[in-house]
């Protein structure tokens, strides 16, 4: 599996985080809710240890936060009507400009061992 195949199951991980955060925002039955949020996790964890296969811990990590973290932010902007800040902006770029200098630093890339 090639870097770029675990940079994709890095950000799948990191969306699949996010929507366990919005189903437990929007679902008002709890069971569903639960079952929901659970099941979100269940793939998310997959995903992560997909991307591990192909990435440092540390480049799937970061993906994987990146992604969550910017997810989350611009759902509760858009469906939750939550305020973002100047600040939160700012810090989103560094997040996403971070990710990248790692995403080319030269951190070896692991050999799928199968």
């Amino acid at each position: 599996m090639e870097g770029s195949g675990g940079y994709v199951w890095a950000v799948s991980a990191g969306f699949n985080a996010a929507l366990a955060a919005i189903a437990a925002k929007f679902i008002s039955s709890q069971i569903v809710k639960y079952g929901m949020v659970i099941f979100f996790n269940v793939i998310m964890w997959c995903c992560y240890v997909n991307s591990l296969k192909a990435l440092s811990s540390l480049q799937a990590t970061v993906t994987n936060f990146a992604t969550n973290f910017l997810s989350s932010g611009l759902a509760g902007f858009y469906l939750f009507d939550e305020p973002l800040s100047l600040k939160w902006f700012a810090g989103a770029l560094f997040i996403v400009l971070g990710v990248f200098v790692l995403s080319k630093s030269s951190v070896e890339k692991k050999e799928s061992v199968d």
